[in-house]
């Protein structure tokens, strides 16, 4: 059993650098998405707002499995829920084979489903581990630079997903017509090839994972000394009967849902956004490169701003965050060309510290409810399923660039939750 007291603090540096790679490997899952959705829009000739379902149904799973998760890590060690949750996402990834040899949108979105349910539980289990392990003044640093991580997977994955999965040209609805039989089973042979190639090799990574958790010692948080845990997430104000009880949670949820929902809608769209005569008009392979700035803006700022929130207040950087990314989205949503380009990538260097500083801001001072908290900051993520889709139907009624207008209305709330709406009530 670990010990924890207030004259010796045991080193935590092994341990966390076996969780990094866990945040690095459901980033490069989840940024995959954006890549699927102009592969999958194309093949099968799908509108945006059925293109969207893709991260609906990804992040739909976060909403069903999170406060299960949540229950359930309370039975079990984190290390069990890491274990558990990398296998379920290993079966989702096997999934997409079939789903593309038999060229089946549906088995798509069930296979997405999966996997999600494997990273939400990965999700619960690993980010209030993270908070844990080491000082609580330095839980928000601590979160940022495992997120930073994340952010790496998410920075590679668009160029790999170009490259191994867009490179393969897409033929429109006219050409694939006037196929005949042997040449359509060819050309749909090709493009499952695309998506399971990838896939499989995710499979293979997610289970070689599994094994390397069940045969590593991990500190066990619930074998802590009781006072110490005690201390580590006390609240200074009165116990209330649940998480729910707390104003600051549950603002700090909405922000949760706000800030995936606003990062998922720019990353889904950014591939076709890019596209567009109006904006760079760029081929598909050439915009999903690009999407690596997007997401490497966030991974370059959670670095820098780890570093900033040893001396910077979290709130205070993550108002005017949110507020630089309200002006980007605008001036994406109001210009042309390639400034409008620029302005919508630059997005993602403001997405950098928002996440894990929203986490540990809601889930700060909850004490015993610390576990039921996580759980509800990470159901809040069903924001990244339901606001997509939002956007996909004003993008098919008033046109691609108008329809970021959604995520501008995010980090409006943001800049609230960052001013005022995480302080605990009294």
């Amino acid at each position: 059993m670990i010990k924890v007291t207030a004259t010796q603090q045991p080193s935590y540096a092994g341990s966390l650098t076996l969780l990094t790679t866990l945040f690095f490997i459901w980033g490069f899952i989840t940024c995959l998405n954006d890549i699927l959705i102009p592969h999958l829009k194309a093949v099968f000739t799908l509108s945006y707002t059925q293109a969207m379902l893709v991260q609906f149904c990804f992040f739909t799973a976060y909403f069903v499995v999170s406060v299960p998760s949540g229950y359930l890590l309370k039975k079990i060690s984190y290390k069990a829920g890491i274990v558990t949750g990398l296998s379920i996402a290993s079966l989702g990834c096997l999934l997409f084979y079939p789903a593309a040899s038999q060229h089946c949108y549906a088995l798509f979105l069930v296979a997405l489903f999966v996997l999600a349910s494997g990273i939400t539980l990965l999700q619960v289990a690993a980010n209030p581990y993270v908070t844990l392990l080491g000082s609580p003044k330095t839980a928000s640093s601590r979160l940022t630079i495992t997120q930073a991580f994340n952010s790496l997977g998410t920075t590679i994955a668009p160029y790999f997903g170009a490259l191994m999965v867009l490179a393969t040209a897409v033929k429109s609805a006219e050409d694939m017509a006037q196929l005949n039989s042997l040449q359509l089973t060819s050309y749909q042979a090709l493009q499952a090839a695309a998506v399971q190639i990838p896939y499989l090799g995710l499979a293979a990574l997610l289970l070689l994972m599994a094994i390397v958790f069940t045969l590593i010692k991990l500190p066990d948080i619930q074998a802590l000394d009781t006072s110490a845990l005690d201390k580590i997430t006390s609240s200074p104000y009165e116990d209330k009967a649940s998480a729910w009880a707390y104003r600051h949670l549950v603002l700090g949820a909405v922000g949760i849902f706000m800030y995936v929902g606003a990062e998922v809608c720019i990353g889904s769209f950014l591939i076709n956004f890019l596209t567009e005569p109006t904006v760079a008009d760029l081929s598909i392979v050439e915009a999903g490169k690009y999407a690596s700035f997007y997401w490497g803006g966030a991974m370059a700022g959670r670095f820098l701003g780890a570093a900033m929130m040893q001396k910077v207040a979290a709130a205070k950087l993550l108002t005017f965050n949110a507020l630089a990314a309200v002006v980007l989205v605008l001036t994406a949503v109001m210009g042309t060309g390639y400034l409008v380009m620029w302005a919508v990538l630059a997005v993602g260097l403001c997405n950098s510290i928002m996440f894990p500083t929203l986490f540990s801001l809601a889930i700060n001072g909850l004490g015993k409810h610390t576990r039921q908290g996580s759980g509800i900051l990470c159901t809040a993520i069903v924001g990244g399923a339901l606001l997509p889709l939002l956007q996909g139907v004003f993008a098919d009624n008033v046109g691609i660039q108008n329809a970021f207008i959604i995520p501008a209305l995010c980090y409006a709330y943001i800049v609230f939750y960052g001013y005022s709406g995480h302080r605990l009530a009294t």
